[in-house]
């Protein structure tokens, strides 16, 4: 008598909780960005010059990119991506406040985000493992959701006028959950097969 084999589940249904999974963890990580707000907040406070800018910038680059790299489930590799982080969001918060003069109306913090986010993908699609696929689409999508992002923020009612060197929870997870559907695209999370195992002569025959 011969035992029937287990074999692991494959296809669409495998997959998708996998991807479901993956993804709200990637969401979650919107908790790093009112994290990173306090963190630059209480390190230059508001972003009024540009020293600030580039100072709470880089913080708040190392917090995002830090929780992006944990929650990425060993897609992004942090060596990378939280220097990328840093530098991108350093600068990209530099020139962005600076282009709108410190300005916080709707329409200036979203060039501001813009102008940030160009700077910011472009620094993370670089740093983007090897089999990405097409990583210039992170680098044009970025911008679209950080302006979308400071967007949600302030039509939330959020105290932008304060001057945070990023946008608040309500953006925060606009931004984490659009970003996470784009992550999925480029860099899909397989789901875990175990190999069949080989059956013993004890196990084949009874």
């Amino acid at each position: 008598m011969t035992r029937p084999t287990t074999r692991p589940a494959t296809g669409p249904a495998a997959s998708t909780p996998s991807f479901l999974r993956t993804w709200l963890i990637w969401t979650a990580g919107f908790l790093a960005f009112p994290l990173a707000g306090l963190a630059g907040t209480a390190i230059v406070g508001r972003v009024d010059s540009p020293l600030a800018a580039l100072t709470g910038g880089a913080v708040a680059g190392l917090v995002i990119g830090a929780g992006q790299a944990l929650l990425s489930r060993r897609r992004l590799d942090p060596r990378r991506w939280i220097p990328a982080s840093i530098v991108g969001m350093g600068l990209g918060l530099l020139l962005g406040a600076a282009a709108v003069g410190y300005r916080t109306s709707l329409g200036d913090l979203a060039l501001m985000g813009a102008i940030t986010g160009l700077l910011l993908g472009t620094a993370q699609a670089a740093a983007l493992p090897s089999r990405a696929h097409h990583r210039w689409v992170w680098a044009a999508a970025i911008p679209i959701l950080w302006a979308l992002g400071w967007t949600t923020t302030t039509l939330g009612g959020i105290h932008v006028e304060e001057q945070f060197t990023v946008y608040g929870a309500y953006g925060a997870i606009t931004f984490s959950a659009l970003s996470g559907l784009l992550l999925h695209y480029l860099l899909p999370y397989p789901a875990p097969a175990d190999p069949p195992s080989a059956a013993t002569p004890a196990e084949a025959t009874a």
